[in-house]
């Protein structure tokens, strides 16, 4: 969310709290029918956080009905589950993101079997409502990542 939010004129600490922030729930109410992200979504707006945030926490999930509008949802959806997806690829690898590139993530893509939960389609669209070429998106989103890893991954 922060790498992406100079390119479209965002706040990056606005950005970067709802990338930290969209999934506080899903841990304790994963459910999708009754659970996330509407705790979040209450939890957000009573504690006075900006209605763009829990707007966009909102549309982050398809089902919500929530359409996205705004370059910040827009972006939340994008990198939401392909980040996750990036990080299982870089488990796998002796040198985790550094070296990885879009051919690589690609190729795992076409593995059903590897990260099965995420649905590819959504990774695909995600870049599409974005305006971001696929690549460039799966290389933004490792750069991103790959500047955080040891956090990420210690």
């Amino acid at each position: 969310m922060r790498a992406y939010a100079p390119r479209f004129g965002g706040d990056v600490e606005l950005w970067g709290a709802t990338g930290l922030l969209h999934d506080l729930d899903y841990e304790r109410y994963p459910n999708l029918e009754d659970g996330h992200p509407r705790y979040a979504i209450r939890e957000l707006e009573q504690r006075g956080y900006p209605p763009e945030l829990v707007r966009a926490v909102a549309s982050h999930a398809d089902f919500m009905g929530v359409p996205r509008e705004t370059p910040m949802e827009k972006t939340l959806y994008a990198v939401d589950e392909l980040s996750g997806f990036i990080l299982a690829c870089a488990y796998v690898r002796p040198d985790r993101l550094q070296g990885m590139t879009p051919k690589s993530v690609k190729k795992k893509l076409k593995q059903p079997s590897f990260a099965a939960a995420v649905g590819r389609e959504e990774l695909y669209r995600g870049a599409e409502e974005l305006g971001v070429d696929f690549d460039e998106h799966v290389q933004v989103v490792i750069g991103a990542l790959a500047d955080d890893q040891d956090e990420l991954m210690p």
